[in-house]
């Protein structure tokens, strides 16, 4: 990889609102947010809607979402 061209890569909590689940992963995205993590460490921490742990199509529950 060429130096100084790739964006920091950082380990964040996307937690997952509908289906009450957090995930920690590596990732550039980057939050003011702040939580504390299972081992103890704080992490940057971004709230999606939809996850694999409540998207239909994983899931297997069907569900209806009103635009």
């Amino acid at each position: 990889m060429k130096p100084r061209i790739h964006p920091v890569s950082r380990p964040v909590v996307f937690r997952d609102r509908a289906g009450g689940v957090a995930f920690l992963t590596r990732s550039t995205a980057d939050s003011e947010q702040r939580v504390e993590w299972e081992d103890g460490n704080t992490y940057p921490v971004v709230d999606v809607e939809i996850s694999s742990a409540s998207h239909p199509f994983y899931t297997g529950a069907g569900r209806v979402v009103d635009t």
